[in-house]
C-alpha cells in the first residue's frame, strides 16, 4: 500500500462561521463518546447563558479540535449542531471516500505526538491554533484503500470495544457487590442466623437484637483543634477516590492548600476526616496523619475504647448512609445520575446536625470482627476490580497500536479486510 504524506491544511478548512446559538443545539467534544449534544452529559451549558452567544455550525463529517486534542487527537463529528468558538472546527475539503478513514488517522498517535508540539498555555488551558496545527501531516492513502483501511479498523476496534464494554460492566458488577458487602455487614454483620429488630431508620433497616441505635456524639467528638499558632506544615488533603493523603502527594486532588497555615486545623493519625461539603458523595477518610486540614473539613475521634473507628468508617463510605445526610444538606446543587450515583453536590452538613445522626452500633468485639471481615472481602473484590482495569488499558493500548499500525502503512490490511 502507497501513502502520500499530506498535510492538514489540504484536507481540511477551518470554520469561521458564527450563528446565534438560539439557531441549533449546543455540541461539546467528548473524549470517551466524541461530538455529542452538550446536554446528553447532564452539563449545564454556562457559555450559552451569556446574551448574543454564538458558535460555529458544524455538520456531519466535521472534525473538532477540542482543548484536550494534544492528548487525544481530533474528535470526528457526526451530527449537526454549533461548536463553541473555544474550539476549531473544521471541514473536510478531500474526497468522501478518505473521511472515514481520518476518524483513524486523526486519532492515532503520530498525530497525537505532532499536536503535542504546537499546543499553548497550561492544564486545562491549553489550546491548539488552526495556524499552527494546519501544518501537521498525516499518511493518506488512495480512497480505494481508505475504505478498505476504514473498513477493517471498523472491524477490530469494534471487536476490542466489545470486550472494554464486558468487562467494564464487570467491574460496575463488583462495585455493587462491594458496596453490598458493606452495606450487609455494616447494619446486619455476618451472622446470618442472628435474630433482627427495627432499628427504626430507614436506610439502616434491620438489625440484630443486641445491636444498639446510638446518635454520633454519643460515640464521637469532634476535634476542633486550630493550627494556629502553626503546629504542623503537613497539610492533608482529602478526596473521594484517595482518601486523607499528603497535599504534596502528586494527583492526589482534593481541596487546593492555603498560605495561611493558621487558617487550619488539626486532624490526628486514626481521625476520621469528612469534608462538609462533600460528605454526601463519600469525601470521607480515616488519616494515617497528623496534620493540618481545610477549615471545612471535620476530624472526629472516638470517646471511648469501645468504639473501632475502621467499623465506622465504613458506615460513613456507604451509600445508603450517605443518602440519608441528604435531608440535612444546605447547598446549592444536586444531581442523581440514572444509575443512582449522587455527583457534584456542594451541601453543607453542620457539625450539630450530624451529631443527631443515628448509627448501628455492635458490640465492640464485632465492630472488629465486621471491620476485619469486610477489609477482607473488599481487599478480594479490589483485587479483581484492578486486574479488570490493567485488562482494559491493555485493550486500549493495543487498539491504539492498531490505528497506528493501520494509518501509517505497518500493516497491510487489504487481505484481512
Amino acid at each position: 500500500m502507497s501513502f502520500t504524506e499530506t498535510r492538514l491544511d489540504h484536507l481540511f478548512s477551518e470554520v469561521k462561521e458564527l450563528i446565534p446559538l438560539e439557531r441549533t443545539e449546543l455540541l461539546t467534544p467528548s473524549v470517551v463518546h466524541g461530538i455529542v449534544p452538550q446536554a446528553s452529559l447532564g452539563m449545564k451549558p454556562q457559555q450559552a447563558l451569556r446574551e448574543g452567544y454564538s458558535v460555529s455550525p458544524a455538520q456531519p463529517d466535521d472534525f473538532v479540535i477540542s482543548l484536550s486534542s494534544h492528548a487525544h487527537g481530533i474528535e470526528y463529528c457526526g451530527i449537526s449542531g454549533g461548536i463553541s468558538p473555544d474550539y476549531t472546527l473544521l471541514r473536510p475539503k478531500c474526497d468522501k471516500r478518505i473521511i472515514p478513514y481520518l476518524k483513524y488517522a486523526l486519532k492515532s498517535s503520530w498525530i497525537i505526538q505532532q499536536l503535542g508540539v504546537f499546543k499553548t498555555g497550561v492544564r486545562m488551558g491549553l489550546r491548539l491554533t488552526w495556524n499552527k496545527v494546519r501544518y501537521c501531516k498525516i499518511d493518506v492513502p488512495a480512497p480505494e484503500v481508505a475504505e478498505v483501511l476504514a473498513t477493517f479498523l471498523d472491524r477490530e476496534t469494534g471487536r476490542i470495544d466489545g470486550l472494554i464494554e464486558k468487562k467494564t460492566q464487570f467491574i460496575a458488577l463488583l462495585k455493587e457487590k462491594r458496596a453490598a458487602v458493606i452495606t450487609h455487614a455494616v447494619t446486619k454483620g455476618f451472622d446470618p442466623d442472628a435474630p433482627t429488630k427495627d432499628s427504626g431508620e430507614a436506610w439502616i433497616g434491620e438489625i440484630p437484637v443486641h445491636w444498639e441505635v446510638k446518635p454520633l456524639r454519643a460515640f464521637f467528638n469532634f476535634r476542633n483543634e486550630k493550627n494556629d499558632p502553626v503546629k504542623t506544615e503537613n497539610i492533608l488533603s482529602l478526596s473521594i477516590a484517595h482518601g486523607v493523603t499528603p497535599y504534596t502527594e502528586e494527583g492526589r486532588g482534593g481541596n487546593k492548600s492555603k498560605d495561611d497555615l493558621t487558617a487550619y486545623k488539626i486532624a490526628h493519625e486514626g481521625d476520621i476526616v469528612l469534608n462538609s461539603m462533600n460528605v454526601i458523595v463519600g469525601a470521607v477518610g480515616r488519616s494515617k496523619y497528623y496534620g493540618a486540614i481545610s477549615p471545612v473539613y471535620y476530624a472526629l475521634y472516638p470517646k471511648n475504647d469501645d468504639v473501632y473507628v475502621p467499623f465506622f468508617e465504613k458506615i460513613f463510605m456507604n451509600s445508603g448512609f450517605q443518602k440519608g445526610l441528604l435531608r440535612f444538606g444546605k447547598g446549592i446543587l444536586m444531581k442523581i445520575s440514572g444509575t443512582g450515583q449522587m455527583n457534584t453536590i456542594r451541601m453543607k452538613i453542620s457539625q450539630d446536625d450530624l451529631k443527631t445522626v443515628r448509627f448501628p452500633v455492635p458490640p465492640h468485639n464485632e465492630q472488629v470482627e465486621i471491620a476485619r471481615q469486610i477489609e477482607y472481602e473488599v481487599s478480594r473484590i479490589d483485587g479483581l476490580i484492578s486486574l479488570t482495569e490493567r485488562s482494559i488499558d491493555l485493550l486500549r493500548e493495543k487498539r491504539a497500536a492498531l490505528i497506528t499500525a493501520a494509518v501509517t502503512g505497518k500493516i497491510d490490511v487489504r487481505a484481512a479486510a
